[in-house]
């Protein structure tokens, strides 16, 4: 059964590209002209990725992204002609996976799409080793939910809490961009300007305890001007 995908988009010349673009690779494609529609599908189909402008009539992508981060865990890719840092900031605190500016290409809004899904439904680690176990993987990163333990390639790794929240929170959603605002409300719930370079020594921690060459990581990695993701990598 092909995924379904979303498209809240007022402009509906870009609303007809994108949908023959997706059709033509496959997808079923719902269309709604404002943010309310586009809710209001969520709530009543089932959906596996939402591609969404930021400006809509009566309700904008943003509160869509916020409304739609509450009732599902589906892939977001934002498309916006609001292409600042803080645009792009905002739209992945708020819960989008993937921001891309117009104009654009129709391919890479394909090639996307097909990343993010096969990111979450095929590659998504967050299913359990056994029926009824807590533990992600990620190539060689196995750790345990539970005992709050993380090994690589089979060797323990002494955590801090706050290394392991950080990296718990990376390992749910690979490929995810977080920010600093996000990672560290992850670990204490809230955040103040002067921790942003607390995350950076918490993330460099980490790098020296999960990476073979800390300075060229294959795991963390880091987004410039947005934030860090984890990848999954092979290693021996």
């Amino acid at each position: 059964m092909p995924h379904t995908i979303l498209i809240a988009e007022d402009d509906q010349d870009i609303t007809t590209l994108v949908k023959l673009y997706l059709e033509s690779s496959g997808y079923r494609v719902l269309c709604a002209p404002d943010g309310a529609a586009a809710l209001n599908l969520a709530r009543t189909e089932s959906i596996d990725m939402a591609v969404l402008d930021i400006m809509m009539p009566r309700m904008n992508g943003y509160e869509l992204t916020r409304e739609l981060r509450a009732i599902s865990n589906m892939p977001i890719l934002i498309l916006s002609a609001k292409n600042t840092d803080n645009d792009k900031i905002l739209g992945l605190e708020l819960g989008a996976d993937d921001y891309l500016t117009k104009p654009f290409n129709p391919l890479e809004i394909i090639a996307r799409v097909k990343a993010n899904l096969r990111r979450f439904y095929q590659l998504n680690p967050t299913s359990p080793v056994l029926p009824g176990s807590n533990v992600l993987l990620l190539g060689p990163l196995r750790l345990d939910l539970d005992a709050m333990s993380l090994t690589k390639n089979g060797a323990p790794i002494s955590l801090t809490p706050t290394e392991y929240k950080i990296l718990s929170c990376l390992m749910r959603a690979p490929g995810r961009i977080f920010t600093k605002v996000q990672l560290y409300e992850a670990v204490s719930g809230a955040y103040f300007e002067s921790d942003e370079n607390t995350m950076m020594v918490h993330i460099s921690k980490l790098r020296d305890k999960i990476e073979d060459d800390p300075r060229h990581p294959c795991f963390i990695k880091t987004v410039r001007g947005l934030g860090y993701k984890i990848e999954a990598v092979e290693t021996n």
